[in-house]
């Protein structure tokens, strides 16, 4: 008697959990669906990057109709290193930790002459800050304020923001550039439309700050927030991590219109030459979408 009671005890919790299960799996079906729903493929867009002779992809958020354009939607959530676009995250933790004052606030260079291909780069081998650290993309400045800021400190902003993997392993001045830090196009666009409309867990002042030197150009009646990236051996397109290409990455945002477009892009970079398809690239599609005036 006592073995068929607690039989039948359990038979009642199983169909009691069973409608609770059921809820959640269809809960999870119907998230599944609305997400994949919200993606618009975009395999015409693969003319531009063939004629560029690239391999990448580029996701788009398209605020005013709330779809989310693509084209290669699986290269679009993998994860790459973000290289120089984890600037516009640094920027902000520079502000909230106290380690400069402000965007203008200058740090003296170091005396070390950095060059690009060979030629010294006048914009780096002088004293940087913020501003001018992300325009002209300075690394050293960058890695001297996350240093200012240090291990415990980042983590705890990464932590809170929930950026990529957070994982910071590889040294508190290169976790961004060759070190463990993972990001994907998806997750880009996400950190700008939190960026943009001022939700970030950043002070008001910080996320204003990064949203001012964020401006790569402005138009009569546009105006474009982005950022370049590229790291050495990032692209993950070989066994070999030493052989594989680098990866290339331009990210931001468009204000047209009363409208917004958010935009993520990576590239595997083969040759020096196709670093300049990164914004080329971008800037032809988004023109057909209508970002930067009429179709």
């Amino acid at each position: 008697m006592e073995g068929s009671s607690t039989t039948q005890t359990k038979e009642i919790a199983r169909m009691v959990r069973l409608p609770h299960l059921l809820a959640a799996l269809f809960a999870l079906v119907l998230a599944t669906s609305s997400h994949a729903a919200g993606w618009q493929e975009h395999p015409e867009w693969g003319k531009v990057f063939a004629d560029a002779n690239v391999h990448g992809t580029l996701l788009v958020y398209e605020e005013g109709s709330g779809t989310t354009h693509v084209f290669d939607a699986a290269r679009a959530r993998k994860p790459y290193i973000p290289a120089s676009t984890f600037k516009i995250f640094n920027a902000m933790v520079a502000i909230d930790t106290g380690a400069v004052a402000d965007e203008f606030d200058p740090i003296a260079w170091d005396g070390k002459v950095r060059d690009m291909g060979g030629k010294p780069m006048v914009e780096w081998n002088r004293a940087n800050s913020l501003a001018s650290g992300m325009r002209y993309s300075t690394v050293w400045l960058y890695q001297e304020v996350a240093r200012r800021a240090g291990q415990q400190r980042m983590q705890s902003w990464i932590d809170k923001a929930g950026y990529g993997n957070r994982d910071i392993g590889g040294g508190i001045d290169r976790f961004w550039l060759d070190g463990a830090l993972r990001i994907t196009a998806e997750q880009q666009v996400a950190f700008l439309r939190r960026l943009a409309d001022g939700t970030l867990p950043f002070s008001a002042r910080a996320q204003e700050i990064a949203r001012r030197i964020t401006i790569y150009e402005a138009g009569t009646d546009y105006v474009l927030h982005a950022k370049t990236g590229w790291a050495t051996h990032g692209a993950q397109n070989n066994a070999d991590p030493a052989k594989a290409d680098d990866i290339g990455w331009y990210v931001g945002w468009v204000e047209h219109g009363g409208k917004r477009w958010f935009f993520a892009l990576n590239i595997d970079i083969t040759k020096p030459e196709d670093g300049g398809n990164r914004v080329a690239i971008a800037r032809e599609i988004l023109g057909t979408m209508g970002a930067f005036g009429s179709r």
